[in-house]
């Protein structure tokens, strides 16, 4: 794909560069009198930009990769994106976010949030022999079921298995009523390759928590690989029909998950979807799966038909608000789209508010170039 050619680089912006992956044109606003291209990304340096940088842009516009970019910019390590003080987001390098963030926890030791903000960050990009140490700390300061847990995760993705089974157990142990400890243990066994044990802590997350969907999809794979995909659709059918899961939309979310990754088996999607609703039409997610699938296929009359009724779940479901949205504007009902809008835009959800906003600035756009086409079209007196 080509772009046109800004001002002040007359051979292009790949005329002295062999360009791979992403790659971004550097300059002054003042380098497009014509206006900012509408595939513009604006980067505003927060501090004062490398010399090299200054030295660049006084030349003219210029081509380089992205990566190049951000290093002209004084970025240590890739950039990642976070949040100011005002919710705005912004883009810094990785290595001043986890020095900043381990120079906050320092300054006093003892505060356990800073220290878990600090390995959440870690965790987050992978860094989990970092994490583990921090993880250890905090544990040993007086750390809950939640910091044990995840010190477990990170001595499991190190696979240090026996480490991570027994800081798992401790986790159980601390969160009797949590799935989650439970199913990392049962990836420790997966590990070990010892399958028998890895089968009973799924069931047991299960028996634990029975609408965990991340708990059916796991004995789904699990007895997928160990025997069949038939069989594995036999065992949730009959674990699902048990007592204590017969209300539980869990099951059959999981296998419509499963299916629909894959565009080839989603018509196989759609019917655990449809029973998923069919098992329980108030679960916000059986509702989320079904109306993205019919969205997919552009059933979008289905789609309404499906989530009209449950217009008061989506003043704290953006998701849902968002499959009904489309489907209502797509259809060109606008009334019911400007009726949805204000409904949304009073809810207490600050992610539903600020979706309504926006969703409404969009459609009030759409309205005006409509008007401005009719009266373009208008034969003149």
């Amino acid at each position: 794909m080509t772009q046109p050619t800004p001002p002040g680089a007359p051979n292009g912006p790949a005329a002295n560069l062999n360009l791979q992956g992403g790659a971004a044109i550097v300059a002054p606003v003042s380098a497009f009198p014509g206006g900012v291209p509408g595939n513009a990304l604006i980067v505003l340096p927060l501090s004062k930009p490398t010399e090299e940088l200054a030295e660049q842009i006084k030349k003219g516009p210029f081509a380089l990769e992205i990566d190049k970019m951000w290093e002209l910019l004084g970025f240590n390590g890739p950039a990642v994106q976070v949040q100011d003080a005002d919710g705005r987001p912004i883009a810094i390098g990785l290595d001043d976010l986890l020095s900043g963030l381990e120079k906050h926890w320092n300054e006093d030791p003892n505060d356990l949030n800073r220290a878990r903000l600090f390995v959440q960050e870690l965790m987050k990009y992978g860094k989990f022999e970092r994490a583990e140490k921090v993880m250890s700390k905090i544990v040993a300061l007086g750390g809950g079921g939640e910091d044990w847990l995840g010190l477990g995760i990170t001595q499991l993705q190190q696979s240090k298995f026996d480490k991570a089974e027994a800081t798992l157990k401790g986790a159980q142990n601390l969160l009797p009523d949590s799935p989650l400890p439970v199913l990392h243990l049962a990836k420790v066994f997966q590990g070990k390759k010892d399958a028998a044990n890895e089968r009973a802590m799924i069931e047991q997350a299960i028996k634990i928590d029975p609408n965990s969907v991340d708990a059916w999809a796991y004995l789904f794979s699990h007895v997928k690989e160990a025997e069949s995909e038939e069989a594995a659709n036999k065992v949730i059918t009959q674990l699902s029909e048990a007592e204590p899961n017969k209300k539980t939309a869990a099951p059959f979310i999981a296998l419509q998950g499963l299916y629909s990754a894959d565009e080839s088996t989603r018509d196989k999607a759609l019917v655990w979807a449809k029973k998923a609703v069919e098992r329980n039409e108030n679960d916000p997610l059986a509702l989320i799966c079904l109306s993205a699938l019919y969205g997919q296929n552009g059933d979008l009359d289905n789609v309404i038909a499906l989530l009209q009724k449950h217009e008061a779940k989506m003043a704290n479901d953006v998701r849902l608000a968002n499959n009904y949205f489309e489907a209502l504007f797509q259809k060109r009902q606008l009334d019911r789209v400007t009726k949805l809008l204000n409904a949304l835009a009073g809810s207490s959800n600050r992610e539903v508010k600020q979706f309504a906003i926006e969703r409404s600035r969009a459609v009030a756009q759409f309205l005006q170039q409509q008007q401005q086409q009719l009266v373009a079209g208008a034969p003149r007196a």
